[in-house]
């Protein structure tokens, strides 16, 4: 049978999953954690302790201010030493709770053990309750708050959910142990959501390149009514949103229209997770794992579970010991990462991988002149011109801009990768975008 994938643009990467037999492992404690107050979409969340507080892990630190925020809690237990801090105002503004970490101790009612709990006693509303004070946001890297996506808006209606797990970033392999490894767990995720939006069906995605988690999830996925696992031909960007919902359902999500419009939910496999935790073991978000890899600079390869608001340097350290082999260092994944200003940045919620680059992998070629070769219309998955977009970027062509639908551009990075003449194609698509938003 022939595997779904998306039919416009994309493209094949070398995906470089080199962790991908590498079990998941703690990483340990830090002396210190720095936890952000905006970990996810929305409005950041209201502060509630103080300096000199005591907190355990899963203390609530900060909550949800307004519909479109979510909770936060604190990753380990110890003491408030700093609010409002700030690592580097010019390169990583943000306001931190930090915390000086003391012993491990967990607020009481949070289930520790590793019985999985299959029965699922809860109405949608205790559901969609639970998990909002859970603090979870989409894990998929766009840190949208995970209850208002178990909560059908009025006048609409969804049939399917689809649990992301194709992971089709280049060296990221942490949803793929996860689903090795929590299999059950993740499929009575997908039931919890599924009874939480009222419906009966959810369909595992899976990259075909991931045939350790195919096997696993379908031999369990038999055992429960409702759950499918659908597997994907391994094309770049699969895991967007849209582009996933057309592989799976043949359905066309517009420009203007979300998922919901076309009766799809989409949940990446770590917010499946979550919600299992949150809803079966009373467990907030304050821990998720994160892979570390990439070429030689990086000596201790893995797939971690990182607890938020840990230093990046922590792990880091933990990874190599020529730290001065390291020429560029990448938060997430090979394509749509972004390159680290501070080493000391902490680990949040969205923080799905760390890549350890040397100095030759750092260096980028010199850029060309355009060929109009077109290799990037064809690779791009939006449908868009990103060549035009950089020549009316470059023209300071603001009203081309938005004629060339340039808010549409998922950030995938497929346009750049293909480009011959190394033109910085997603520099420029992310800077059109910022341009239309400011002449709106």
């Amino acid at each position: 049978m022939r595997k779904k994938t998306f039919p416009l643009g994309g493209i094949h990467l070398d995906k470089h999953k080199l962790t991908s037999s590498y079990p998941i492992v703690d990483a340990g404690l830090p002396d210190m954690v720095y936890i952000p107050i905006k970990q996810h979409i929305g409005a950041p969340s209201k502060i509630l302790v103080q300096k000199g507080d005591k907190v355990k892990v899963g203390t609530l630190l900060a909550d949800a201010d307004g519909v479109v925020s979510a909770d936060i809690h604190s990753s380990v237990s110890g003491e408030v030493v700093k609010i409002d801090d700030i690592i580097d105002a010019d390169a990583y503004p943000e306001t931190m709770i930090v915390i000086k970490v003391e012993g491990d101790e967990f607020e009481p009612d949070i289930d520790l053990s590793p019985d999985i709990i299959r029965d699922i006693p809860y109405s949608p509303a205790e559901i969609v309750d639970k998990i909002r004070r859970a603090g979870i946001v989409g894990m998929g890297g766009a840190g949208y708050p995970t209850p208002i996506k178990t909560t059908i808006p009025e006048g609409k209606k969804v049939d399917t959910l689809i649990v992301n797990g194709i992971e089709c970033e280049a060296y990221l392999t942490a949803d793929d142990r996860l689903m090795v490894e929590k299999a059950e767990e993740i499929i009575i995720g997908a039931k919890i959501i599924n009874k939480a939006l009222g419906i009966q069906n959810a369909i595992i995605a899976i990259d075909e390149n991931k045939p350790e988690a195919i096997r696993i999830l379908s031999d369990l996925s038999k055992k429960y009514v409702g759950v499918n696992v659908e597997v994907c031909q391994s094309k770049y960007p699969q895991g967007a949103e849209k582009q996933l919902i057309a592989a799976i359902t043949g359905r066309e999500v517009s420009p203007a229209k979300l998922p919901v419009d076309v009766g799809c939910i989409v949940q990446n496999v770590g917010t499946v997770f979550a919600v299992y935790e949150a809803v079966q073991k009373n467990k907030p978000l304050y821990e998720r794992i994160v892979t570390i890899s990439g070429d030689d600079a990086a000596e201790n390869l893995g797939n971690y579970r990182v607890r938020i608001g840990t230093p990046a340097s922590f792990i880091i350290a933990k990874s190599t010991s020529h730290p001065k082999h390291i020429g560029k260092i990448i938060f997430g994944g090979g394509m749509m990462g972004v390159s680290a200003v501070n080493m000391d940045a902490p680990l949040t919620k969205l923080t799905s991988g760390i890549l350890l680059l040397n100095d030759k992998d750092a260096v980028k070629p010199p850029e060309t002149a355009c060929i109009r070769c077109a290799q990037c219309v064809d690779a791009c998955p939006m449908g868009l011109r990103p060549f035009a977009i950089a020549s009316a970027i470059k023209n300071n062509d603001f009203a081309e801009l938005k004629r060339l639908h340039t808010l549409t551009c998922i950030e995938c990075g497929s346009c750049a990768f293909v480009c011959p003449a190394r033109i910085p194609l997603l520099d420029y698509c992310k800077l059109g975008k910022l341009e239309v938003k400011k002449q709106s």
